[in-house]
């Protein structure tokens, strides 16, 4: 089979035998010609690189063909230890093989940047989930050697990883013309805590504990990514209330944030105003999420097999009023955002994303729809109950502060309506059963969830005994952090800021 003959990612499963015991995404495995076959062709086809890790001595990447919501994963048996990078179809896989090599050892052949990235040499031991040997006492490791930028009159301004807010670790140098940005290069990996390493061996309830604790603000999304992966490795079906309890507490985890980050955004400006006001509302979202099930932020409250929490008729009451209250309060503060012309001033224009970059980078999330990428996980490849909502998905052109500012507007009116829709339409009966048991065999499941930042992706592999033999979870920021860095080129320094909040990375779920 030649890399011409692709034209679909349906078309190419079809051509090629799928593994057992691995759900609901179909996997195969590749030998080295057909990988470096799907790399050639990787340059020319609208598949979408959803995440590359390893597995032992394999290596698996998860794709998407955005034409018809078809995904897979694709793995290859490496040959010692190495096997051919995929950097050069997808630059989204540049950071993700690099931290291969940290983690594991495992080298990709032509990778076009082969610096360590979450390794800065300070661990007790190095390639941690590969052959995990005592790290050699003596000096660290040589300074990091930042990407150079040429020119008469450059000067470099080094910021972090100490920042003056609370703010977790992360450096960011800057080369400049004047106050002008010429090259940005975020370095991070700070916050590492070896969560791949955790899981190997923990059982189920443990593993969705740390899912959970991936990155706080967005819990709610890890924890149904990865109570999703768990139910398609074991063959588990929740109760359909589940579902859209789950969906009810999602919503109300993307209103949180957004109203935070519109707030924080126009805090940068010195426009403390909204930050106040915005603040306020988003206060009213975390009590009543609190009050519903049992804690502010709803931390393990989805749970594989279903939710670990009811929502009483009263709760649902409260819900509603919540969204009646929110809404013409959230309007008069989008018209305060939209008449103040010194707040639009800072916003328009800035920190632009073209969208050729975030197409190839796979850019996910409120970055993604407002440089033109119309994708939202929720819808494509799908999950319950979305399906069966009223659901409009939100897509700019512009690619600036502003931007990414009007998708969060939007999002939140979106949610609020998500929310009416979910408690207006809730099912009766059960919200949890029992993770069905696993036998011998392959048991592997893999989710794509919609989370407030961008699609969060969780793949694992069960044990015969039910514990889990591998996990591995990718955040949307792996493949945002790198558009920050574009974003900046060219803006000055003082609308850093700006545009590092409007992006609103997350350091902890990267450094996973």
């Amino acid at each position: 089979m030649t890399a011409a003959s692709l034209p679909s990612l349906k078309d190419y499963l079809g051509r090629n035998r799928q593994m057992d015991g691995h759900a609901p995404w179909p996997r195969v495995s590749l030998v080295t010609d057909t990988w470096m076959a799907l790399i050639n062709r990787l340059a020319t086809l609208p598949w979408v690189l959803l995440g590359e890790w390893t597995d032992g001595d394999t290596v698996l990447a998860a794709v998407l063909d955005e034409t018809d919501g078809a995904a897979a994963v694709l793995s290859l048996v490496t040959q010692g230890n190495r096997f051919p990078s995929l950097s050069h179809s997808r630059p989204a896989a540049i950071r993700l093989e690099r931290a291969i090599a940290d983690l594991t050892g495992m080298a990709a052949e032509t990778l076009v940047d082969t610096r360590l990235w979450l390794d800065h040499g300070t661990w007790p031991v190095a390639q941690p989930l590969g052959t995990a040997a005592p790290r050699q006492p003596g000096p660290l490791p040589l300074p990091y050697t930042f990407l150079p930028a040429e020119g008469e009159g450059l000067h470099q301004i080094p910021v972090g990883p100490v920042h003056a807010g609370i703010i977790e670790p992360g450096h960011f140098r800057f080369t400049c013309f004047g106050e002008a940005v010429v090259r940005l290069e975020d370095r991070l990996g700070y916050t590492h805590r070896g969560i791949e390493a955790l899981m190997t061996g923990a059982d189920i309830e443990r593993g969705a504990r740390l899912a959970g604790r991936a990155s706080g603000d967005s819990t709610v999304a890890y924890g149904l990514a990865f109570a999703r992966a768990v139910e398609a490795a074991t063959g588990t079906v929740p109760p359909p209330r589940a579902h859209w309890l789950r969906a009810l507490m999602a919503e109300l985890e993307r209103i949180a944030n957004h109203l935070g980050d519109i707030g924080a955004v126009c805090n940068d400006v010195a426009f403390g105003l909204m930050h106040a006001h915005c603040g306020v509302l988003r206060e009213r979202v975390l009590q009543a999420a609190g009050a519903c099930f049992g804690h502010r932020l709803m931390m393990d409250r989805v749970v594989p097999g279903g939710v670990a929490i009811d929502l009483d008729d009263a709760g649902g009451r409260r819900l509603l009023t919540l969204v009646r209250d929110l809404r013409p309060r959230f309007q008069e503060l989008v018209e305060l955002y939209d008449g103040t012309p010194s707040l639009q001033s800072r916003m328009l224009g800035s920190g632009t994303v073209r969208p050729e970059l975030v197409r190839q980078w796979g850019a996910g999330g409120f970055v993604g729809r407002a440089a033109g990428r119309n994708f939202d996980a929720r819808l494509n490849p799908g999950y319950e109950p979305y399906p069966q909502l009223e659901l409009t998905v939100p897509v700019l052109e512009e690619g600036d502060v502003n931007a990414r500012v009007m998708i969060r507007i939007l999002e939140v009116r979106e949610s609020l309506r998500l929310v009416e829709q979910v408690i207006r339409q809730l099912p009766a009966g059960p919200v949890r059963v029992p993770v069905a048991a696993v036998a011998d065999g392959r048991h592997e499941g893999v989710a794509l969830v919609e989370g407030f930042r961008g699609d969060v992706l969780v793949w694992l592999r069960l044990r015969p005994d039910g514990t889990i033999g591998r996990c591995h979870l990718r955040d949307p920021s792996w493949f945002q952090w790198p558009l920050l860095e574009a974003a900046i080129e060219g803006n000055i320094v003082a609308d850093f800021p700006l545009c590092n909040k409007s992006f609103n990375c997350s350091y902890s779920g990267h450094d996973l």
